[in-house]
C-alpha cells in the first residue's frame, strides 16, 4: 500500500509539473475556496487574528485579505509537489531575486547567515530556488512522528539539496553550528507562537505572545549576520524571493542576558511584523499566534 501511494504522488508530482504554473495555483485556489468558504475550518482564527493585527480595517477589507491567504496556502500545497521536478528554466522564467547585495555582502563575513524567516508565500519554493541559483540553505523545521510521512514530505522537500534540522533532535545546536561553518544560510522561521520552555513573553502586532528564543541565542553565540529571507507572489505572477537588509543584534546586548535575548527577540518580532504588512495576503492567518503566553 505504502508503494502505491508512493507511486500515485510521485505521478501527481510530474503532473503537476507539466501544467502551467497558473494552472497549478488555480488548483490550489479552489482547495482555498473549500476550506474557508465552504468547510469553513478555522475561519474564525483567521477573521480573528486580522481584527487583531488590523482593528482599523473594514470587514469587507478583513474578510478579502483572509481569504486570499487560505487560498495562497492551497496554492503552495500543490505547487510544493513539482519540487523534485524544478530545473533552471523554472528558475529563470519564475524566479526574480531581490536584494543579492544584502546575502552577498553578509557571506563575506564567513561566519555564515542566520536567516530570519516567516510562513510567507511558498517557502518551500523559494528554499529551493536559493539553492538552486548556488547558495546552500539549512532550515530548523518540526518533523512528523510518523516515519512514513516524514520520509516522504522529506524527500519533496529536500530533493534539490535543502538540508534540514529537527528543531528538538539531540545534536541540533551542534548541527547549525555545522551548517554556518559551511558557510550555509540556516533558516530560523520565528513567526509561530511558542511557549515555554523555547518561547519568550514578547508582543506582535502590538499584542502579547510567546515567540522562540533561539535565533536570538544563535545570534549571541555566532555573531553571524541575521538576514531576512522571505518570498511573496509579485505582481507579475512571479515568486520573489527576498533578501532584507543585515538585522543588527549587538547594540542590544547588555549586562543582563535575559534582557538581552528578549530584546533581540523582539526586534525581530518587529521586523516580521513589518514584513507581514506588506504582503498581509500572504501570510498564514490561519495559525493562532496570539495564544495566552
Amino acid at each position: 500500500m505504502r508503494s502505491l501511494i508512493k507511486f500515485c504522488i510521485k505521478i501527481l508530482s510530474y503532473f503537476l509539473f507539466l501544467l502551467p504554473r497558473s494552472w497549478v495555483r488555480a488548483l490550489g485556489s479552489f482547495i482555498g475556496f473549500l476550506w474557508i468558504d465552504l468547510l469553513r475550518v478555522r475561519r474564525d482564527v483567521v477573521f480573528g487574528n486580522l481584527a487583531i493585527a488590523f482593528p482599523e480595517w473594514s470587514e469587507k477589507e478583513r474578510i478579502r485579505v483572509g481569504r486570499e491567504s487560505v487560498y495562497n496556502m492551497g496554492r503552495g500545497f500543490f505547487e510544493f509537489f513539482t519540487v523534485p521536478h524544478l530545473n533552471q528554466k523554472w528558475l529563470q522564467n519564475e524566479v526574480v531575486f531581490e536584494g543579492q547585495e544584502n546575502l552577498k555582502k553578509a557571506l563575506e563575513k564567513g561566519k555564515g547567515i542566520l536567516a530570519l524567516s516567516l510562513h510567507l508565500g511558498n517557502g518551500d519554493l523559494a528554499s529551493t530556488a536559493i539553492v538552486m541559483s548556488g547558495q546552500p540553505v539549512t532550515i530548523i523545521t518540526k518533523v512528523f512522528k510518523n516515519k512514513f510521512i516524514n520520509d516522504l514530505w522529506f524527500s519533496f522537500r529536500g530533493a534539490k539539496g535543502v538540508r534540514y534540522i529537527d528543531a528538538h533532535g539531540d545534536k541540533t545546536s551542534f548541527d547549525i553550528l555545522k551548517a554556518l561553518k559551511r558557510q550555509e544560510a540556516v533558516v530560523f522561521v520565528v513567526d509561530q507562537f511558542m511557549g515555554r520552555p523555547y518561547g519568550i513573553a514578547t508582543t506582535f502586532f502590538g499584542k502579547r505572545t510567546g515567540t522562540a528564543y533561539g535565533l536570538a541565542l544563535f545570534a549571541l553565540k555566532t555573531k553571524a549576520p541575521v538576514v531576512p529571507i522571505y518570498t511573496y507572489e509579485g505582481a507579475d505572477k512571479k515568486m520573489h524571493v527576498v533578501f532584507g537588509d543585515e538585522v543588527p543584534v549587538l547594540d542590544l546586548v547588555t549586562e543582563d542576558k535575559d534582557a538581552t535575548i528578549l530584546a533581540i527577540t523582539q526586534r525581530f518580532n518587529d521586523k516580521i511584523e513589518e514584513i507581514v504588512r506588506s504582503h498581509p495576503e500572504q501570510w498564514m492567518w490561519v495559525h493562532r499566534r496570539w495564544k495566552d503566553f
